[in-house]
């Protein structure tokens, strides 16, 4: 396999940013495109990107585009678009992606329109391209800073993945190879979801213990539905699954978790939005993941009560009864 030498970032929001810096730490030559000009011409002439990532100082080799097809000429790209954006993203760059071109998807979401995981988008829109999938605990502002990461990197081929792990890993920003695409998908869609809850749980002051029995039981849901879809049990105890899990049920740096307090709180789900500049994954992903579940007969009581939140069906206090009084039943079911 390649050495992939050049890189290509389809996303200049944080974690598009972050990746960029860490591939740049790592020897190679980065070109990022930005959706916004603004942002690329930001990043090239201050060697920083204002609106996304503030504060951090970014590898001077970086080279930022606003045109996509800059990337026809990267050995190897990173797909890091939100993920109900990713296909129309994906269907601009096709016309510039080599042939079996390794496609590295970095967005943690399930297509709400299709219900279909970022590799089946990548698949209609650019068949072609060679699939991997990052995912893990692993937040942008830590990632861009050097702090030590560990990932997972999962694609089907392991001299594929040892490639692009030799080409985007350095000591601080560890990858781990997985075989197993759906895992490492899953995983990484459904925690968003789950950390809504735990930021609901958080921000209606119901304590630790409620805490981690939403992350254990949520970990339950989560590996159920992968399980489902084909997954290994085994991927869903790594750092895709169970690690990003933690990390994100954890911390108010999750977007997902603090949109979750603020609805705790008693704050409308259009006022959290409004003033985001990034995307809140699992808003989108959550009545996904329901459907989803629905037609893998896997049963996802604590994502159903945060789509019915989120939908307005039903009221945050309202949810928590329902959830309190399910009936009894084995831990293993």
């Amino acid at each position: 396999m390649s050495d992939y030498q050049s890189i290509g970032v389809i996303g200049g929001g944080a974690w598009g940013t972050a990746l960029a810096e860490t591939a740049a730490k790592a020897g190679r030559d980065v070109t990022l495109w930005c959706v916004e000009p603004e942002v690329a011409d930001a990043i090239n002439a201050s060697h920083e990107n204002p609106v996304y990532l503030p504060g951090v100082s970014l590898n001077a080799s970086i080279r930022a585009t606003a045109e996509i097809g800059d990337l026809a000429g990267s050995g190897a790209v990173l797909a890091v678009a939100p993920a109900q954006h990713m296909r129309s993203v994906l269907r601009a760059f096709a016309p510039h992606a080599g042939d079996a071109m390794p496609i590295l998807l970095c967005s943690k979401g399930i297509e709400r329109d299709t219900l279909k995981l970022m590799t089946g988008v990548l698949s209609e829109e650019i068949p072609s391209a060679i699939p991997a999938v990052l995912s893990g605990p692993s937040f942008a502002i830590d990632v861009a800073k050097g702090l030590p990461t560990a990932v997972t990197l999962a694609t089907s081929y392991k001299s594929l993945g040892a490639a692009l792990m030799n080409a985007i890993g350095t000591p601080r920003f560890r990858p781990y190879w997985s075989g197993d695409l759906v895992g490492a998908e899953v995983g990484g869609a459904v925690k968003n979801v789950l950390a809504i809850a735990c930021g609901i749980s958080e921000g209606k002051g119901l304590g630790k213990s409620a805490h981690a029995a939403l992350i254990a039981r949520g970990y339950a849901e989560m590996t159920r539905l992968a399980v489902a879809l084909g997954a290994e049990r085994e991927t869903l105890a790594g750092l895709c699954g169970l690690g990003d899990l933690v990390l994100t049920c954890s911390s108010m740096q999750s977007r997902n978790m603090s949109c979750g307090v603020a609805l705790g709180e008693g704050t409308p789900l259009e006022s959290i939005l409004k003033d985001r500049k990034a995307v809140t994954e699992g808003v989108a992903t959550a009545p996904a993941v329901v459907q989803l579940s629905h037609e893998c007969k896997v049963r996802m009581p604590i994502c159903e009560a945060v789509a019915a939140i989120l939908a307005g069906t039903v009221s945050v206090d309202d949810a928590m009864e329902m959830l309190l009084n399910r009936p009894f039943t084995v831990e293993s079911e």
